[in-house]
């Protein structure tokens, strides 16, 4: 089983991400991945010109390693790849990069869904949506945590 993590500012490739993880995990019966965009309308429909992800270097990278360390010991999985951007993000640009490979398509599917609930509650980010009407500050949802707490 290998993992592999990145925190970046620059931008994301989504489909450079998926070949690299298709690459690393020949033999695999299933790779699933999972793109975050980031949004253009707040949830209250204000529009979004721009999500800043403000991080701590090590408390931020330490947060990732863990929930990825934690998804490859749950799952029969070969191989999970997480990138995740911080830094000022435009609307429409990709945040994250999740997937997860495994002999078995069920593996792969639960490992990246749990990748995401995890990471939407738990990863050390500091969000704030910045637009028109200005700048406000974003925290996981009532529903975010319940997707979450599913997993036990």
């Amino acid at each position: 089983m290998s993992y592999f993590v990145n925190l970046q500012a620059h931008e994301l490739d989504p489909g450079y991400e998926l070949g690299a993880l298709i690459d690393q995990a020949k033999g695999a019966g299933a790779v699933v991945s999972f793109v975050g965009i980031a949004r253009s309308q707040s949830g209250a429909g204000r529009p979004i010109d721009l999500l800043v992800l403000e991080h701590h270097p090590t408390l931020t990278r330490q947060s990732l390693d863990a929930i990825v360390g934690e998804a490859a010991q749950r799952f029969e999985v070969s191989h999970l790849r997480v990138i995740h951007r911080c830094g000022e993000i435009r609307a429409g640009e990709p945040i994250l990069f999740a997937g997860a490979a495994s002999q078995h398509r069920r593996a792969a599917f639960e490992a990246a869904d749990y990748l995401m609930d995890r990471l939407k509650t738990e990863a050390v980010f500091w969000k704030r949506e910045v637009g028109e009407a200005g700048a406000a500050w974003i925290e996981p949802s009532e529903a975010d945590y319940a997707d979450r707490d599913r997993w036990g």
